[in-house]
């Protein structure tokens, strides 16, 4: 998204804004959906969070791919790694 788009919103006595229908429709963000909300000069930064969680998602896919790890290799280990755990927690399996 790299066009600015500029919206006026009230802040309430409870300190609440309401978002634009327009902005959230774009962004995605639904009714209890999480936003990051930070402070970048003067500037009032909110991003959803499901957007960073993908963000953080292409960065791990990004280091694995470059370590030579394949998902296949991550997603066994992790099996066996449950397997163990649920061994400690609840005996061995017959």
């Amino acid at each position: 998204m790299s066009e600015t788009q500029e919206a006026e919103v009230v802040v309430r006595e409870k300190r609440q804004i309401t978002l634009p229908a327009d902005l959230c429709r774009q962004l995605g963000i639904q009714v209890g959906d999480h936003l990051e909300v930070t402070l970048e000069g003067n500037a009032l930064i909110a991003r959803p969070k499901k957007a960073m969680a993908r963000q953080a998602l292409r960065e791990l896919q990004a280091v694995f791919a470059s370590s030579g790890v394949s998902e296949e290799e991550i997603q066994e280990y992790a099996r066996k790694v449950r397997e163990q755990l649920s061994a400690e927690r609840c005996g061995p399996q017959a």
